[in-house]
């Protein structure tokens, strides 16, 4: 059986800045109580002309570069967001696209927050199952689209971003070690955004209601994530029989300083064991783990052969963790550009759309 090792990794977060002082002009707040209950001092807000796409795009790109992939080997793509482009059709399709993924099947899983930890072990079970090879995750938001900016108590809270991994599979043991996933439907309206489904289709009534807006039960969710991630990181080391003196590293979702916080007392482990940039980027939802995993590569913090648990939490309810060796790209004999393949996708999306229309022409006329 094929272990599913994680070979790449990428993150984006568009440029314009939203400080705590910033959104002090817009709702009664200020930088201090905002620090002092979530730990947040400003996030990225995505422009005009950026979407999840975009943003995840960019992501996989730089994982690919990071794993030497060229994405036409791709064999899956795998988008989470709570904050997808359309209901249909999924945003990985229009990744598939854009990255020019020619051979990849592509679909997007929704599991809010904990959707990046769901769609990573999706394709590590694909790989280890012989089916795939390799496998691209995506978790990209432009949760600010989805804010409203009168509510003090979620606007000082999310941001935008995209995070990406590339799985792929190895006779090498290690990567993706161990999973857990858990729901709880009972809490879903703690945590929701109600209309634009078919429950509540969007109206002038939806709309005059704020039902696009995200609504959130602070207190409920506060109570829930405490309780719930300890318990999720060491049942997933129960299941490779390991406690956490053999992690090196706990990667939680960003949500808010003080979950973080909470779940280091819960598990006995010292807090500057924890990946911690929340306070840069506010809750990203499936962004936010690769981007901290991204970031604490790049300072050295994660190494090869290094023992690291995910753990998120989110809106369904659901939570989950998984435990990971670290170990790096595989090494080839090639270096490969997935950027170039990127502006030939453009011509070939173009071309496939002529395609479509001619092809549509002769069979009208045949019917």
């Amino acid at each position: 059986m094929p272990f599913a090792h994680i070979t790449g990794w990428g993150m984006y977060v568009p440029e314009p800045i939203l400080t705590n002082d910033d959104i002090s002009k817009l709702v009664d707040t200020n930088d201090e109580w905002i620090r002092d209950r979530t730990g947040i001092r400003e996030r990225h807000i995505a422009r005009e002309h950026e979407f999840p796409s975009t943003l995840g795009v960019e992501a996989a790109v730089r994982a690919l570069q990071i794993a030497n992939l060229a994405p036409t080997e791709l064999d899956l793509i795998i988008c989470t967001s709570s904050s997808p482009e359309y209901i249909f059709p999924a945003t990985a399709c229009i990744i598939q696209d854009q990255i020019g993924a020619t051979k990849a099947g592509a679909f997007d899983i929704q599991a809010a927050c904990t959707g990046f930890i769901f769609a990573t072990n999706m394709a590590a079970q694909a790989i280890r199952s012989g089916s795939i090879k390799s496998a691209l995750v995506v978790g990209t938001e432009v949760l600010s689209r989805f804010v409203n900016w009168k509510d003090r108590n979620t606007c000082i809270l999310f941001g935008d971003g995209a995070g990406a991994f590339v799985l792929q599979a190895s006779d090498i043991p290690g990567g993706v070690m161990s999973t857990v996933m858990h729901s709880d439907g009972s809490g879903a309206d703690s945590l929701a955004i109600l209309a634009g489904g078919s429950r509540y289709p969007a109206s002038e009534l939806t709309i005059h209601e704020g039902k696009h807006f995200i609504e959130m039960d602070g207190k409920e969710v506060f109570r829930f994530a405490t309780r719930v991630m300890g318990r999720a990181v060491l049942e997933a080391l129960e299941k490779v029989n390991m406690t956490t003196n053999d992690v090196q590293w706990i990667v939680p979702h960003q949500a808010n300083y003080r979950i973080i916080e909470t779940a280091a007392k819960y598990l006995k482990m010292p807090l500057d064991k924890f990946v911690i940039n929340v306070d840069r980027y506010g809750n990203t939802s499936t962004a936010s783990i690769p981007i901290a995993t991204v970031e604490a590569i790049q300072k050295g913090q994660i190494k090869p052969s290094d023992k690291i648990a995910f753990v998120g939490f989110g809106g369904g309810l659901t939570w989950g963790a998984m435990v990971v060796e670290w170990t790096g790209p595989i090494p080839a004999k090639k270096h490969v550009h997935p950027e170039q393949y990127r502006r030939f996708a453009r011509l070939r999306s173009f071309l496939r759309r002529v395609i479509r229309f001619i092809e549509g022409v002769f069979s009208r006329r045949e019917l």
